[in-house]
């Protein structure tokens, strides 16, 4: 197999002149190529009246030695190379005697906690998973609760349940995450096999949608229990059981549910959320080894999409192959902070996305064929710890790792207030904001948010709807980023408050190899909750890879 890597064709070619242009690459006759697979479709769109697809193409030939000769020749090449082998090794399987009782337990039903079980099923483990939320579909009717009746329910809604938070999303799956072991292929093809479009295995920016990734939940749960898991919804987790080893280190033994039952366990991974507070606050209590780390916070920003598009593609705008235009952008302002945008959401909405009574969150989401009028994306402020340590402290010491739970909550009632109850969130026009005055009546651009937006002044003197230096760095940053897309800082395009839960504002600690917690043997903290990822793919990917480290302890093998 060779591979072929940025073959650029224009936007408008047709499908029959790929095969050609490959042939001419290769420098190959077309009895020479017996197979031709699309393993990339990207885009370059710098010139908008130019737009050209760039593939990356594996190709079978005739024989071993024509692909030698191909490679002997082309060696200087940097866009011909063997094609690497892309298929998922497991790194064992549990014999049929396997003790029964030595079951691994996976908490949490998200993204990484899907993958996790999936493949610790897959190699015969049987797994024990426990969701605090609910399946799939009585979760959306809940979420919709909140959405269209203000009703929120704190253990059902965007963030808990089957699925994860990622399921409220535009359900992007593409990741800038180190891959060497084609890892992103494994998730990708569970989730084809699952319903998923199969493009998702070739488009450079792959996406599936609320609706599409509710029934392909479903259908990996039906396998992980064909394969002898075991899945349990509303089972919250209120404590860890820890005992000393025979070397004396701490050890965990098992959980304790929230009606009581305890678990055995002696491998436990921890596929939280990145809203799972009260989780975070338990194992901190028990001793478990955790950080501070940084996250960010800002608003949700609202524009015509076919704004958008037109300054992303020009005249090329609505083409088929495009689709919805998305955007990423990143201004480092006068005061320090850098601003950039945040899981972009091209035809989609914003959404409520609290976990909490009395706290407003927002974040974005789209269906598969991103047909909403109005783009969508966070604009974002980067935060250390030491911007939300809550004693005070000015000497470097540690920052508690859970002052940046404190934060969040701070600013999300703020919210709340601002919005005046009923989880309508305080929003403002772009062009008000930047001239720091108060909105009143809306524009041209109509926001999606539910239950609904009050408009009102962002930046009230005083206590604001973020820290000061935020609302400084993103009043800076507006009109820069219309600089990059015309109409970005349009005086009726809309802010939408406020957006904290970007990623989580600690990490559970562990161990380079062996993906164990630093203090707490048996004890696997995975994904977004735990500060290993940030998006459904990376998520997926560490879950595979901390259910091998578990796998490779539980079979004894290295």
């Amino acid at each position: 197999m060779i591979r072929i890597t940025e073959l650029r064709l224009p936007l408008n070619h047709r499908e029959d002149e790929l095969r050609p242009a490959v042939l001419a690459k290769l420098g190959i006759q077309d009895a020479e190529l017996l197979a031709l697979h699309v393993f990339r479709r990207g885009y370059d769109a710098r010139k908008k009246t130019a737009i050209v697809l760039s593939y990356t193409l594996d190709c079978e030939l005739a024989s071993p030695d024509v692909e030698a000769t191909v490679l002997a020749r082309l060696a200087k090449d940097p866009h011909v190379k063997p094609g690497p082998d892309t298929r998922y090794k497991f790194v064992g399987h549990a014999p049929a005697d396997f003790p029964a009782e030595q079951r691994p337990v996976v908490v949490g039903f998200g993204p990484c906690g899907i993958l996790a079980a999936l493949v610790l099923a897959q190699m015969g483990l049987r797994p024990i998973v426990l969701e605090r939320g609910k399946q799939v579909r009585e979760r959306t009717k809940d979420t919709w609760g909140l959405w269209r009746e203000s009703q929120l329910n704190p253990e059902s809604n965007v963030q808990f349940g089957e699925g994860g938070a990622g399921t409220f999303s535009d359900g992007k799956l593409w990741s800038q995450i180190s891959d060497p072991r084609h890892l992103t292929r494994k998730v990708l093809e569970e989730f084809v096999k699952a319903g998923a479009p199969e493009e998702i295995l070739y488009v450079s920016k792959p996406h599936i949608g609320t609706f599409r990734l509710v029934s392909m939940v479903i259908k990996i749960r039906a396998e992980i229990e064909a394969l002898g898991g075991e899945i349990r919804f509303q089972q919250k987790v209120t404590d860890l059981l820890v005992e000393p080893d025979a070397k004396g280190q701490r050890h965990v033994r098992g959980l304790v549910l929230e009606s009581g039952e305890q678990i055995r366990a002696d491998h436990v991974i921890l596929a939280l959320g990145h809203s799972a507070r009260d989780t975070f606050t338990m194992l901190h209590e028990r001793g478990v080894h955790m950080e501070a780390k940084p996250f960010s916070m800002g608003y949700r920003i609202e524009h015509p999409q076919s704004i958008i598009d037109a300054a992303r593609f020009g005249p090329n705008a609505g083409h088929p192959i495009l689709g919805a235009a998305d955007y990423k952008l990143v201004h480092h302002a006068k005061n320090g902070r850098s601003v950039y945008s945040f899981c972009m959401c091209p035809g989609g909405t914003v959404v409520a996305a609290t976990s909490e009574p009395l706290r407003v969150v927002t974040n974005g989401m789209s269906q598969y064929s991103r047909n909403e009028r109005n783009a969508n994306a966070g604009i974002v402020v980067g935060l250390s710890p030491e911007d939300y340590r809550q004693d005070g402290k000015t000497d470097g010491s540690p920052v508690n790792p859970l002052d940046g739970m404190a934060f969040q909550r701070l600013w999300e009632s703020r919210a709340y207030e601002l919005g005046e109850g009923d989880y309508r969130a305080p929003g403002a026009l772009v062009g008000d904001f930047i001239k720091r005055q108060r909105s009143s009546v809306l524009g041209r651009v109509e926001p999606s948010y539910k239950p609904g937006v009050t408009l009102t002044d962002l930046q009230q003197k005083g206590f604001g709807s973020l820290p000061e230096y935020a609302l400084d760095a993103i009043r800076e940053a507006l009109p820069a980023f219309e600089r990059q897309i015309k109409g970005f800082s349009m005086n009726d395009a809309v802010l939408t408050g406020v957006e904290t839960r970007t990623s989580s504002p600690l990490r559970i600690n562990r161990g380079r190899d062996d993906y164990q917690s630093l203090n707490t043997r048996g004890l696997y903290p995975a994904g977004e909750g735990a500060g290993y990822a940030g998006g459904i793919m990376s998520a997926g990917v560490d879950g595979i890879e901390v259910a091998e480290a578990v796998a490779k302890s539980m079979l004894g093998l290295r």
